[in-house]
């Protein structure tokens, strides 16, 4: 009876969650600011994934902007909360979508904003990316847009 107790007692022991899974997940994932501001009514209706190791769905950006300009990379990453680590490129729409699946994003983008869309892509080390398609819209003071989440090895 003492090793039934013994054997129980070890695999309750085993089985105690150690935090160790929660600090790793936590670190592995990319945070960044994307709404602060209402969201524009079109960017709520899109059901669309970004195709990637991880296809996550596009999520809709609504951040607050005074300039009568998009901002630049620098200007965007303080836009979102960077963190010291990422890295900020831009693309064109057609480098951020070469065979045309994004279509609903970038048309429901471009009817929330002025009907120019800007892409940033944001690096969380050498794998995990952020894609921001945004557009301006002055009459609000916001950028507005969807953002998805990749994984690119």
């Amino acid at each position: 009876m003492s090793s039934d107790d013994a054997y129980s007692s070890f695999l309750d022991q085993a089985n105690q969650d150690t935090g160790a899974s929660k600090s790793s997940a936590a670190a592995k994932t990319a945070t960044t600011k994307a709404v602060d501001t209402e969201v524009p009514m079109e960017l709520q209706s899109v059901e669309q994934y970004y195709t990637s190791e991880a296809d996550e769905p596009f999520e809709p950006v609504s951040l607050q902007w005074d300039g009568n300009n998009m901002p630049s990379e620098k200007e965007f990453a303080s836009l979102i909360g960077h963190q010291s680590e990422v890295t900020i490129g831009s693309m064109t729409p057609n480098e951020f979508d070469p065979r045309g699946q994004y279509e609903e994003v970038l048309q429901a983008v471009g009817n929330a904003g002025d009907g120019k869309s800007r892409i940033y892509r944001v690096s969380h080390g050498k794998t995990r990316m952020e894609y921001y398609v945004v557009g301006l819209d002055k009459g609000k003071g916001r950028v507005v847009g969807m953002k998805a989440k990749a994984v690119e090895s």
